[in-house]
């Protein structure tokens, strides 16, 4: 009998731990994801869709890797309510293996024509202008 309630309480113990660590959220979660764009306009508006977000403290968005790196506070948001406000504001989100969570065309269609990162020429001319930077330094 007192083996059975032993173990009872182990099996309540394991149980509670467990819900612990799932209920506890980081304030200072750090988070990377990748977001099409390709320039300082593009980092200017994906930075700002992300920081707009409630719970979001830093946000850096790089035009070559793609990388959006943020730090949040998982207590007041989560990836999602940030990758919608991305996409709201026209950026499509990169996942692995090629796919990707797609803007609405009025959102995309809204951003700078500079910033049109489906369009293969814009894309073309964009990594010239990146090219003249280069040479001039």
């Amino acid at each position: 009998k007192m083996k059975k309630i032993f173990i009872t309480l182990i099996v309540i113990l394991v149980g509670f731990a467990v819900q612990a660590q799932e209920v506890k959220k980081d304030k200072n979660a750090k988070v990377t994801m990748k977001v099409d764009g390709i320039c300082g306009m593009c980092k200017k508006r994906i930075e700002t869709a992300a920081l707009k977000t409630k719970g979001v403290k830093f946000a850096l968005w790089s035009p070559i890797t793609h990388q959006l790196n943020l730090i949040m506070d998982e207590r007041k948001t989560d990836v999602r309510a940030i990758q919608d406000n991305i996409l709201d504001v026209g950026h499509d989100i990169l996942l692995e293996d090629d796919k990707k969570i797609v803007a609405k065309d009025e959102a995309y269609n809204s951003v700078h024509p500079c910033c049109k990162y489906r369009d293969e020429e814009i894309i073309k001319t964009h990594e010239g202008e990146l090219k003249k930077v280069k040479k001039q330094e």
